[in-house]
């Protein structure tokens, strides 16, 4: 397979050569076919951005933020980061990402140090799921279509994905608002739990619109077919690894005034639950009423 880009590279940051003061970072380009940054990308660079100011020891735990306009995906963007608060136990962090002077997204997240307390989750029963093992990755389904543009964008992704229920590449099988995914980086990542929760973040962000197009009958190939992301709220449980298997349970409760929410949680192999991931788009398809 060709084309894949590193995993990590992508979540790298930097501080800013020409920065004038400190909590400036820099991060590489992921460039796609329709020329416009990819949400889960700015995402990730922005926790990492945000990681490198925590105080040591603490972990992230939370994150809200709001995809403002959007980007080119050939041009580096610049992430600030404030220090808003630094408590006993608590971190918080405010992160802009700029492209040209302009916010692209504003996103805040919290860090903590790990405590105990109570500890109790909605059971899910992820060893009556097919294994992904025994499912296709979406390579082997649509290799054959990688000859660039959209197909080479969907298939060289640095995540192996593999739907438990049917994808919804070239159309849809049963309009239900409800789908599961394995997935897990195409790349081994360090043992940073930053790292591996920027790396979910990123991968979060490729498959929150699916349950709200699925719930419409509408494939990712409809021609004219438009998704944008207007925030994201996401929530890291318990620790986990992004390089080892990931049950993505995903639904949507509402879609409505032109904008679709869809709820997510990811389990591990042993049904726990290790983060949760909330979304709002707009989704906008020729013909169809807005």
């Amino acid at each position: 397979m060709t084309g894949v880009p590193d995993l990590t590279a992508m979540l790298s940051v930097i501080d800013s050569e020409a920065r004038t003061r400190d909590d400036i970072f820099t991060g590489p380009t992921l460039p796609t076919p329709h020329g416009r940054t990819f949400g889960g990308q700015v995402l990730g660079q922005a926790l990492a951005a945000a990681a490198h100011t925590a105080p040591e020891g603490r972990e992230l735990h939370s994150m809200h933020g709001y995809f403002i306009r959007p980007g080119e995906s050939e041009r580096r963007m610049t992430f600030e980061v404030g220090r808003l608060h630094d408590g006993r136990t608590f971190s918080t962090r405010r992160v802009q990402a700029y492209q040209s002077g302009e916010v692209l997204m504003s996103l805040i997240a919290s860090f903590q140090t790990p405590g105990e307390g109570f500890d109790h989750q909605d059971s899910y029963d992820v060893a009556s799921v097919p294994p992904p093992e025994s499912l296709s990755a979406v390579w082997e389904k649509y290799g054959h279509l990688a000859d660039g543009g959209r197909a080479s964008w969907v298939l060289n992704r640095p995540f192996d994905f593999r739907y438990v229920d049917d994808d919804i590449l070239l159309n849809v099988d049963e309009p239900i608002g409800a789908q599961r995914v394995w997935l897990r980086s195409r790349d081994g990542l360090d043992d940073s739990s930053a790292l591996h929760s920027a790396a979910l973040a990123f991968a979060s962000d490729y498959l929150l619109v699916e349950p709200v197009l699925r719930r419409h009958g509408v494939p990712w190939a409809t021609p004219g077919l438009r998704s944008i992301s207007l925030d994201h709220a996401m929530w890291f449980h318990r620790p986990f690894r992004a390089d080892d298997w990931l049950l993505y349970v995903l639904d949507t409760p509402i879609a409505t005034g032109g904008r679709g929410l869809t709820h997510g949680r990811f389990y591990d192999r042993e049904g726990a639950l290790v983060a949760s991931v909330s979304q709002e788009s707009i989704v906008r398809v020729p013909g169809a009423p807005d």
